[in-house]
């Protein structure tokens, strides 16, 4: 899985040793504020461990890159990571995308089909908007998690089961209230929870961010952008974000598209950002913000 899918960025950053009370390793993750610096103490403090990790988060905040610095900090960084969106997939195959089938399982298997869980064998497995598996998987799922192990459809064959990391913008609590979620699954899956702040809650990373992103994507299009315009940060450093860090990515992919000079500026068709508020209170509890 590209590191860099979801919504972040990366940038090379110096190696050697680390003093008592820096930074968390980041694997050149951007961010320096003190909301996403928590979350990377959280993320490092887990990363070694085989305990499943609930990823909370809204769209856009970078909860796939997340996982994959678990990953890459855990004792399984030499096998796959594997990601598997519970909402991409047709409910009926869900259940064989996941556990795999043999050839004449059921009608239309026509051979075998390696599932998720066998392909990131000695891995992780990333189980991506796990808010939206049906209750019949959630069982399977549940079971799957909790026996360490699980068989293929058609197969009495068993396999050993992977470490698994489930990532959600939805409130996982109300979902289970309202009979949607199941409880027992809920609570096997949030051992260790990291909320993902959204951009809002961490303004002082927008200048980094906006950075690294006009940089990229002036290289892929061969432009020569020298620097950001100070009342476009002060802009973009205004605005709320409400598709977060994939939002900011993909303004400033049109700006420097559209952009004809060494200084960007963000285009006409922007003004909704151009005129908008500053970015209303933070709130710092992930369950607390998707309620409003």
């Amino acid at each position: 899985m590209d590191a860099m899918h979801e919504t972040g960025t990366m940038t090379q950053e110096p190696s050697g040793p680390r003093d008592h009370g820096s930074s968390p390793p980041s694997h050149g993750i951007v961010g320096r504020s003190a909301a996403f610096q928590r979350t990377l103490r959280l993320v490092e403090s887990v990363a070694a461990t085989d305990a499943a990790v609930l990823i909370r988060g809204e769209t856009g905040t970078g909860k796939e890159l997340i996982a994959g610095l678990i990953h890459e900090l855990s004792g399984r960084k030499r096998g796959p990571l594997v990601k598997f969106n519970c909402t991409a997939i047709p409910a009926g195959l869900l259940e064989s995308e996941l556990v795999g089938h043999e050839r004449g399982a059921f009608t239309g298997a026509v051979g075998r089909r390696v599932g998720r869980f066998e392909l990131a064998h000695k891995g992780t497995l990333l189980l991506d908007e796990v808010g939206d598996l049906p209750l019949d998987l959630q069982l399977k799922l549940l079971r799957v998690l909790e026996e360490q192990e699980f068989e293929r459809l058609g197969s009495t064959h068993t396999i050993r089961s992977v470490r698994v990391i489930a990532a959600t913008n939805r409130p996982l609590e109300q979902l289970v209230e309202a009979g949607e979620f199941r409880a027992d699954l809920y609570y096997r899956l949030n051992v260790f929870p990291i909320d993902v702040p959204p951009l809002r809650e961490r303004t002082e990373d927008i200048p980094l961010l906006a950075r690294q992103f006009v940089a990229r994507h002036a290289a892929k299009l061969g432009r020569r952008i020298a620097s950001i315009a100070p009342e476009v940060m002060e802009t973009l450093t205004r605005y709320p974000w409400p598709g977060n860090v994939r939002e900011l990515q993909h303004v400033l992919h049109r700006a420097v598209i559209l952009s004809s000079g060494d200084s960007l500026q963000l285009p006409p068709l922007e003004r909704g950002i151009k005129t908008a508020r500053p970015a209303a209170a933070s709130v710092t509890n992930f369950d607390d913000a998707v309620r409003e």
